[in-house]
């Protein structure tokens, strides 16, 4: 019986040490995400009155700013050029 007792303490353990690498990987991956996104590039963009407004509505009704509405449209248009 104490024998059983060992071998699943011994399992439990080996499982314990997957999931703290496992946590491990995630936490180094999300790092990478987060310093990615830090390295946005800013650029200057000059739209004509109506488009901005036209993308303002459109990124109110998406709960978004015009910025983040910006990058969203472009990030969907390299998406669709790059399924061609």
């Amino acid at each position: 019986m104490s024998n059983d007792i060992n071998k699943k303490e011994e399992q439990l353990q080996q499982r314990l040490e997957k999931i703290k690498r496992l946590e491990d990987e995630i936490k180094k991956r999300e790092k990478a995400v987060k310093d990615k996104e830090k390295t946005k590039k800013q650029m200057i963009v000059r739209l004509s009155s109506g488009l901005w407004n036209d993308i303002a509505a459109w990124a109110e009704e998406d709960f978004r700013s015009i910025n983040g509405q910006v990058e969203y449209l472009l990030s969907e248009c390299v998406k669709q050029r790059k399924k061609k």
